[in-house]
Parts: C-alpha cells; structure tokens; sequence
C-alpha cells in the first residue's frame, strides 16, 4: 500500500511539472512573440515627435500640414523574392506603417519610389497581385492622402520603361504632378524619365514639368495681366517641394554622415549619372525650373542631407524595409506656406528582435533542463523535491 501511494504521489509530481513547464513555455513564447511582433512597434515609434515649425509674429500663423515620408518599400515578387521573407518584410512594415498612423496622426503620407521589387517585370496577374498587398499593408483612413512617385524598380530604368509600365503605375498611383494642400506646394517628379535624350515618355514628363513651373512662377511672381499667367487655378504663392526616387546629382556619398548614413566603406564608392542620382544637367533644370526650398528624394536606402546650388537642402529618405536595412526610419514634416522643420523617426532595430528572440529561446532551453534536473546548479539540486510541497 505505501509503494502504491509513493508511486502516484510521484506520478501526480511528474504530472505537476509537466503541467507547469509546458505553461512556462508558452507563456516566455508568446511573450517574445507579442513583444517583438506588436508592442516594440508601439513602444518605439510613441517617442517620435512632430517638429515644431518656426515661431511666427503673433496672430499669423496659418495651418500646418504634417507629412510623412518614407521610400524604397521594396515588395517582393514572385520572380526573386523567397515567400519567407515576403512574409516577414510585409508583416514588419506593415506594422510600422499602421502603428505610426494611429500615434502620430499624418494628414499626407508620400511614398518616393520603389514600392514594388519586381514592378518593372511584373505580369498583369503579378501585378494585380502586389497591388492588393499594398493597398493590405497601407491602407488608411479616407482623411489620409497617400501620394506615390515612380521609382525605377516600379517602371523600370529608362532602356526598360514602356508606357504601358507607366501607364500602369499611374492608373493605380495617378499621374498628377503638382499636389497642394494648406497653402503648401508639392511637385512629384517622374525622375526616371529625366534622362533628357528626347524619348517619347521623357518629352512628355518634361512637357508637363515645365508646364506645372510655368504655374507655380506665376502664382510666386503675380505678374498682373501677364499673357503667359492668364487662366487657369491660382496656386499658393509658395516655394514648392521636390519629390522624386533619384536624388539630384552628387559625386558619392562621401559627404553624408549620421547613423543612417552608407556604411563608411560604401560612402567613397563614385556615382554613376542616370543610375545612381540624375545628370547634371537634369539636375539643374530641375532647381532652374522650381526654384524649391526643399527636395526629398530616396533610392540609395540611405540618409543624407546635401545643400545645392543656392542653399537648397536635399534630403535622402534611407529604406523603409528592414530587407534593406538594420534601421529603416521615415521622415516626418511640418510644413507651412512659408516654413518647414523636419524631423526623423527611426524604427525598431532588426539586431534587437533578433537579440530578444534569442534571449527568448535560450530561456526556454533553460527552463526546460532545469525541469528535467539536467542542469548541475546549487539552488537546482532541492528544487524537485520542493515543487510538489
């Protein structure tokens, strides 16, 4: 009687700590898996602030736009890209994305190029298929703008863009140049057009580039009773903002710094023209044409500030996919008619949920020895024999 009673006693204890080990497996598993999957998002992004934009004289200041920017999404497709990592990239974006509209309330979001990977060879079925992962991964509210330029990998570079791949793209993103809102102007560039060799689809983005300074001049100039100003929409008098994929022309990097900058070993590496960053050429039509006080541009997935001719500031957007960097940020603006302040909000760190999941897993292993008395510790050596009292 007494081995009977010793022996389901110590069934009863071996069942206990099954019990309890499997429920102190899944707790420290879901645990990782709720923080590194949802509230680091939360938890990184509640730091990031809205810059304040100059103080005005007292009783003139106007509205101010909050805009978000972010560049080179990079959407897997279905030619290179592994549906594991498809599946990752997304998700990870895809929470960053709606995770920073609930906290910081944008009024316009712009995407400057390269949403897709594998736009310029995309079929219509893939196509089709990429767009409702898009429009999954950033939807938004109808108070909301979202805004997107073309990026080479979404038409293609210049020897392989088509107007079909750009008449696609603006189907679904539109072909509209010029976007204001609160007095603030915004000119969206087709820069991979710009390669200035007269092609059909480069004459007609030049046409319309020209056609949208010749309105924004007259609207900063009020030229009274001017032939070349009479008719169309007024615009806000107003210093436009450039928004394009290619940055305008500069040698390298060599210049940029800060912890979203190209790697130091990367930054001497020489541009190429038309590949890298636009020509010199398309470059200088560009300021001549607009005179901006402002250029965001993406492509290179890294940050950099240049300063152009006349002390215009030019602003790289890095990568907002962790496929392409370790800490992909977006740039959020403040914008007046006459002002703007710029700050960035970097996103969580991809060493840092691998760290946490790491830390995770050897927790697990830990625990799991230890239950099976397999780890030779001091406190270890009475712990079997006090879980069942």
């Amino acid at each position: 009687m007494a081995l009977m009673r010793w022996l389901r006693r110590h069934s009863f204890c071996l069942s206990r700590r099954k019990r309890s080990l499997l429920l102190k497996l899944t707790v420290v598993a879901l645990a990782s898996l709720l923080f590194c999957e949802f509230l680091i998002y939360y938890l990184v992004i509640f730091w990031c602030r809205w810059p304040e934009v100059g103080t005005p004289a007292p009783g003139k200041r106007g509205p101010v736009l909050k805009a978000m920017f972010l560049a080179d999404t990079h959407l897997l497709g279905e030619i290179t890209g592994h549906w594991l990592d498809k599946l990752r990239r997304e998700w990870q974006m895809e929470r960053a994305f709606q995770t920073a509209l609930w906290l910081l309330q944008p009024e316009v979001v712009f995407i400057l190029g390269d949403v897709f990977d594998e736009g310029k060879w995309s079929s219509s079925k893939a196509w089709e298929e990429e767009m409702a992962r898009f429009r999954q991964m950033f939807r938004h509210p109808g108070h909301v703008q979202l805004k997107v330029v073309a990026g080479n990998h979404d038409i293609g570079f210049h020897y392989e863009m088509s107007p079909y791949k750009v008449k696609r793209f603006e189907e679904v993103f539109s072909s509209d140049r010029l976007f204001s809102w609160k007095g603030v102007n915004f000119v969206m560039v087709n820069s991979v057009a710009l390669e200035g060799d007269g092609c059909g689809i480069c004459s007609e983005v030049e046409a319309e580039l020209t056609e949208v300074s010749r309105r924004l001049n007259c609207s900063r100039e009020q030229v009274p009773g001017s032939s070349q100003c009479a008719g169309g929409q007024q615009l806000p008098a107003s210093a436009p903002i450039l928004l394009q994929h290619y940055p305008l022309y500069r040698a390298s990097d060599a210049n940029c710094s800060g912890e979203d900058a190209a790697p130091p070993e990367q930054r001497n590496i020489p541009f190429q023209e038309k590949y890298d960053v636009l020509s010199r050429e398309a470059s200088q039509k560009l300021l001549w044409w607009f005179r901006p006080r402002l250029i965001l541009s993406g492509h290179t997935h890294s940050a950099c500030e240049v300063l152009h001719r006349g002390g215009v500031p030019e602003i790289s957007v890095p990568s907002f996919s962790w496929r392409n960097r370790n800490n992909p940020s977006f740039i959020m603006g403040s914008f007046t008619p006459r002002d703007h302040a710029l700050s960035k909000c970097f996103l969580p760190l991809e060493s840092t949920v691998l760290s946490t999941y790491c830390a995770a897993a050897g927790l697990l292993v830990v625990l799991t020895f230890a239950r099976l008395e397999c780890l030779a510790s001091p406190f270890l050596s009475v712990w079997p024999y006090t879980l069942c009292l």
